[in-house]
C-alpha cells in the first residue's frame, strides 16, 4: 500500500484505543482528514508530537477506513498561545471553525494558509503580553476571514431588507442597524434583531475583512473592549445560524477577556 505525504495543522487530537491517538488534520490537499497515530500515547514514541495546534509534515499509509501516520515532522508548534487564556481560546475557536467549515476530503483553497497567519498573530499577542482586547479583536477578525473563505461571509455592504448601501452615519448616535441572523444587516431598529450596532460599531465591523486590524495613527487598536465583545456576539450569532455546528470556544474567549479585564481593573 503506497504511502502519501500530507502537510497540515492539527485541529484536534484525542485518544484512540489504549496507546494510539486520533488526529484531526486540516490539509490543503485533503481538507479535514482523520488519521490514526499508532503508539503516540506510549512513552518516548516518535509520533508523540501529534498534538493540537501543530503544523506537521506526515507520511500516511492507507486511503480507506482510517489512514495511519507512519512518520511525522513538526514544522511549527503554536503552543505559545497557551500562555494566555485569551489567545488559547481564540486559537481553539479557529480550529473549531475550520472543522465546521470544511467537509471531509473536500479542501477549501486558502484556508490553511489563512488560519496559520492568524495563529501566528495570536502567538505574537501572547508572547508580547498585548491586551486581552487585542486578542479578542484578532480572533474576531480571524473568524470574519475564515467565514468569508468558507462561503459564509457576513454581508456588510448592503441592507438585507431594502438593498440600500450600509453607510454608517458617523456622529448620528441614535442611528442603528440590526443583525437579522438568517438574512444579514438591516438599517434601523428591527424587531427580533440579535444585535443592534451604532454607526461606529458598524464602521469597525466593515473594516474587518481587510488584512490588518483597524488601528489609529498612533498604532493603538481602534474600538474599546465592549464594542469588540458586541462584534464577537455578531460572529457567534451568525455561526450558530449558518454553520452545522457551534464554535463553543468563542464563549470561553468572551469569558476570559471579561475576567482578564476585571483582574486588571482590580489591580489598578
Amino acid at each position: 500500500m503506497a504511502d502519501r505525504r500530507l502537510e497540515g495543522l492539527a485541529l484536534k487530537v484525542g485518544p484512540l484505543g489504549e496507546h494510539d491517538r486520533l488526529l484531526t488534520l486540516l490539509s490543503a490537499e485533503a481538507g479535514v482528514i482523520r488519521l490514526a497515530v499508532p503508539g503516540a500515547r506510549r512513552p518516548r514514541s516518535s509520533l508523540a508530537a501529534a498534538v493540537p495546534l501543530t503544523q506537521m509534515e506526515l507520511q500516511v499509509v492507507g486511503r480507506r477506513g482510517l489512514p495511519r501516520v507512519r512518520q511525522l515532522r513538526v514544522q511549527h508548534n503554536f503552543g505559545a498561545v497557551g500562555q494566555r487564556l485569551e489567545t488559547l481560546a481564540g486559537a481553539q475557536a479557529l480550529a473549531e471553525l475550520c472543522m465546521a467549515l470544511v467537509q471531509d476530503d473536500d479542501p477549501l483553497a486558502g484556508l490553511l494558509d489563512t488560519v496559520v497567519i492568524h495563529l501566528e498573530r495570536l502567538e505574537t499577542i501572547s508572547r508580547d503580553q498585548s491586551s486581552g482586547c487585542t486578542a479578542l479583536a484578532s480572533s474576531v477578525q480571524a473568524c470574519i476571514h475564515l467565514l468569508a473563505l468558507g462561503g459564509y461571509g457576513l454581508p456588510l455592504q448592503n441592507c438585507c431588507r431594502c438593498g440600500d448601501a450600509l453607510i454608517p452615519p458617523i456622529g448620528q448616535w441614535d442611528w442603528r442597524c440590526s443583525l437579522i441572523v438568517d438574512e444579514g444587516l438591516a438599517i434601523g431598529r428591527q424587531p427580533g434583531a440579535a444585535v443592534q450596532l451604532n454607526p461606529s460599531e458598524l464602521a469597525l465591523l466593515q473594516r474587518l475583512p481587510r488584512a490588518e486590524l483597524p488601528r489609529r495613527r498612533d498604532g493603538s487598536l481602534m474600538g474599546p473592549e465592549d464594542v469588540w465583545l458586541r462584534l464577537l456576539t455578531v460572529v457567534e450569532c451568525w455561526i450558530r445560524c449558518h454553520l452545522p455546528r457551534p464554535v463553543r470556544s468563542l464563549a470561553m474567549l468572551r469569558e476570559s477577556v471579561i475576567v482578564s479585564s476585571s483582574d486588571g481593573a482590580g489591580r489598578s
